[in-house]
């Protein structure tokens, strides 16, 4: 079962929700410029207004309280408070989420502070970006701000949101922003670079909080799971877990063994070879600050079988169920062997900090949004995750991604995660047949599943 402080929570992110794009004072995002690339999003649409969440975020705090939601994990738009990325501090940016925190208090939502999700300051794109080691400097800074203003009252705290996608996305495959297509030399500084604003992010966050932080990170999680449960499928999903990935880049070792081992793995050294990245001293003990938690977002997996060749990748059947539009597998084993082999490698509480599935959302005759895939989705994965639970695993909290439908970054409004369906030309709010569920689920930590 799950334990007693189990953290149930739901999920957002900045520039996905909030809208009020050049209200007072914020600066523009690399997503603000993306979205105005012609063929770059959606029917070209952008995250000027989105959720509205900017104006709006009382209401949606309250559908929270009404719900049962006892954590909230949103993020911070970095150039909303520093609207050049570094130096002037934008008052009334840091106003609103002063606002938004104390919103979340007062209703007993938990409030868990994610400092980057995505939504990078043009002004640092425009020095070099993550291309720019002084990027981990930038970052110190946005971290001390955000500590010294928020820390007295935000206890939980993640540095970066799914550093791998948007590395991969944004500066390798270009589909997201800034929209770069890399040399892969630069996409592996890229991420060097990234770790190092991670580290010196923990580092400011614990310097500059008022209140002791707990701390963690949001990574993607590349799940591998077992095609059968015997021991040796299970010893060769283990291994190709942290095994070298077709995408270099999504090698869960290269990333995950740096931030809690303090080292690359030599398999990746070999892998990348002249492409290595340029590790001065320090950097790795930097990268590796101790952590309190590990995120890790969750959404699929894929089998592997044991052969005298070693770890094979089980390619699905024809007709295997996949969601809507993204087309991800539903692999409810996932929420079992990718916490239980993460937290074995690694020895940390593991946070479920992303998990859901997008649905063809309508709002019916009777005025409500009936989504029977997504309750039978979640309800197959929260069970293998309790049973994670139940088998020793330190599973600490889950948080269902998305709290309402949201702005799907190049996708636009083509997508919809929420528990609460968005209704963009009016900004109503309707709550699904889902989040009702997930209510029950909430107040009998688990049980009711």
């Amino acid at each position: 079962m799950f334990k007693k402080d189990f953290t149930w929570g739901v999920a957002s992110a900045s520039y996905q929700i909030e809208g009020a794009a050049v209200e007072d004072g914020k600066g523009p995002s690399v997503w603000d410029m993306l979205c105005r690339k012609p063929g770059a999003s959606w029917r070209g649409q952008v995250g000027d207004v989105a959720c509205d969440h900017y104006h709006r975020y009382r209401e949606d705090v309250a559908w929270m309280k009404r719900l049962g939601v006892r954590a909230s994990r949103f993020s911070v738009s970095w150039p909303r408070v520093l609207p050049e990325g570094v130096g002037q501090v934008n008052d009334k940016g840091l106003d609103f989420y002063d606002r938004l925190v104390d919103e979340h208090l007062a209703a007993g939502v938990e409030p868990w502070v994610t400092l980057f999700h995505w939504d990078y300051p043009l002004a640092l794109y425009h020095r070099g970006g993550w291309l720019n080691r002084e990027s981990a400097d930038w970052f110190a800074e946005y971290a001390r701000v955000l500590a010294g203003r928020l820390g007295d009252r935000v206890t939980h705290w993640m540095t970066l949101n799914e550093p791998q996608c948007f590395i991969i996305l944004g500066h390798q495959d270009g589909n997201h922003a800034p929209g770069d297509k890399l040399r892969f030399d630069e996409v592996v500084r890229a991420i060097h670079h990234t770790l190092l604003a991670h580290g010196r992010g923990v580092q400011a966050i614990r310097s500059h909080a008022k209140s002791k932080p707990t701390v963690g990170i949001a990574m993607v999680a590349v799940v591998r799971m077992p095609q059968t449960e015997t021991p040796a499928d299970i010893t060769a999903a283990r291994t190709a877990m942290f095994a070298p990935n077709p995408n270099a880049f999504l090698f869960n070792a290269w990333w995950f063994d740096a931030l809690l081992k303090g080292e690359y793995p030599a398999e990746g050294i070999t892998l990348f070879g002249p492409a290595a990245p340029d590790v001065q001293p320090g950097d790795m003990a930097t990268i590796a600050q101790p952590l309190d938690f590990l995120g890790a977002n969750i959404y699929h997996g894929q089998h592997v079988a044991a052969t005298p060749q070693g770890p094979r990748l089980v390619d699905f059947p024809a007709g295997y169920p996949k969601t809507a539009y993204d087309n991800w597998p539903i692999t409810p084993s996932c929420l079992y062997w990718g916490p239980r082999f993460l937290h074995e490698r690694y020895g940390l509480p593991i946070v479920i900090t992303e998990n859901g599935r997008c649905v063809s959302d309508i709002v019916s005759l009777d005025g409500r949004v009936h989504d029977p895939q997504r309750i039978d989705y979640l309800r197959r994965h929260l069970l293998e995750l309790r049973r994670a639970a139940a088998d020793g695993v330190d599973v600490s909290g889950y948080f269902h991604w998305s709290f309402t439908d949201n702005f799907e970054w190049n996708l636009g409004d083509s997508i919809r995660m929420g528990l609460v369906f968005t209704d963009y030309p009016t900004q109503r709010r309707i709550p699904k047949d889902s989040a009702a569920w997930y209510g029950q689920v909430i107040r009998t930590n688990g049980t009711a599943l």
